[in-house]
């Protein structure tokens, strides 16, 4: 029986690598993948979707309001066998609901990858709406620097704190996020310390996620 997969994950660990090897792996097997991306998502380009380690594949852009149902069923009815989407947490609770509806009507599995909760800990509305419809729920591991598992989606400023008060949506990599457990989260915030980015100095730009 075909599901609403849920995958979700801390910055870094890797989400945007297992979509792309999972569309590998159904296209192996001829079976024809709809990859999607929501269009909040713009760091490598309008149609490509990259991971940090150089997977890349062309990937077809979401609007947020773009009826995903009405979009599959005139553009992939009939030549689809999965649904992929990379940076599900930026798609509209409408949308989520739309995949929902696709996986009832038409038995086609619909894997979404992506961030639970945004920099202050807050479920983003495509995760929330995610986490209230899935059928089946994962989470992708990664640790922080203490080597607990990683949790949290810090966001830090130019001089190394991290921010607690800003946008929901603000688009960067290993240049001003960094995954850590929650203890450490609120150490730094009450301590005000220097957090150190990963693969990040004064010579080198940020990666994305």
């Amino acid at each position: 029986m075909a599901k609403l997969y849920f995958k979700y994950g801390a910055m870094g660990s890797s989400k945007t690598a297992q979509a792309l090897i999972t569309k590998y792996n159904y296209e192996e097997n001829d079976l024809q993948v709809w990859l999607v991306k929501p269009s909040a998502d713009d760091r490598d380009g309008q149609q490509i979707l990259r991971s940090r380690i150089g997977l890349q594949a062309q990937v077809e852009v979401i609007p947020p309001e773009m009826d995903m149902y009405q979009r599959f069923t005139q553009t992939q009815l009939g030549k689809c066998d999965v649904i992929i989407v990379d940076e599900c947490q930026f798609l509209t609770e409408a949308q989520i609901d739309q995949l929902r509806t696709i996986v009832n009507d038409y038995s086609i599995p619909v894997m979404c990858f992506g961030l639970r909760t945004d920099f202050q800990t807050r479920l983003f509305p495509g995760s929330r709406r995610l986490m209230e419809v899935a059928d089946t729920i994962q989470e992708i591991k990664t640790i922080c620097d203490c080597g607990a598992k990683a949790t949290v989606n810090a966001r830090i400023d130019a001089q190394g704190h991290i921010i607690t008060q800003g946008a929901q949506v603000v688009l960067g990599g290993n240049d001003s996020y960094i995954a850590m457990c929650h203890k450490c989260y609120v150490r730094g915030i009450r301590e005000n310390r220097v957090i150190k980015l990963h693969g990040h100095n004064e010579n080198s730009g940020g990666n994305v996620q």
